[in-house]
């Protein structure tokens, strides 16, 4: 394993976030938000009202930012959402999972909490000098966020739909 459960899941969490902007917006009403929310198991209260939902969807960017940056770049802004957040890290175990780092109250409004915990994984991938394992995807059409949790770091596309869509061109051009 490349970096812990909770740094997986929440780099897989704000990766699928990050990419819900994508035509078609994947994001955009509360159902979207509680399914989001179950999916990746956050703790605390979910989204419950339109601004939840705005505050969401407004993160996808600045998390974009965070997620493709270089290293330095990367530090700075987790740095600023860290101080932020006024984030303190405490060790808790729940949902069958051992001891691991939350940062922020379970009543802190889920926005904040995603933020918070993007943060916090990225002091891991920072520290380990792994950013190649964030990437945007190599399908010149798409410009979704790529996380590479493969040992041999082969992941280019963002999603096998993308991986599939290139495959079939080429071979389609070498049909020719």
């Amino acid at each position: 394993m490349v970096f812990t459960h909770d740094t997986t899941a929440a780099l897989l969490a704000a990766v699928e976030l990050v990419n819900s902007a994508a035509e078609p917006d994947a994001m955009t009403g509360q159902a979207q938000v509680d399914a989001f929310f179950a999916k990746h198991g956050y703790t605390g209260a979910p989204a419950r009202d339109d601004r939840d939902l705005a505050a969401v969807r407004a993160l996808r960017a600045p998390l974009r930012r965070m997620l493709t940056s270089d290293r330095d770049t990367a530090a700075r802004l987790v740095n600023d959402v860290l101080a932020t957040h006024r984030a303190v890290p405490r060790l808790v175990r729940h949902d069958g999972f051992d001891y691991h780092l939350h940062v922020v109250h379970p009543d802190t409004p889920l926005a904040d909490r995603i933020a918070a915990e993007t943060a916090m994984a990225m002091v891991d991938v920072i520290r380990a000098d792994e950013m190649s394992r964030l990437s945007v995807c190599a399908d010149e059409t798409c410009d979704g966020v790529v996380l590479d949790l493969s040992r041999n770091r082969s992941r280019r596309y963002c999603s096998t739909a993308c991986g599939n869509r290139l495959a079939v061109a080429a071979y389609r051009a070498r049909r020719k």
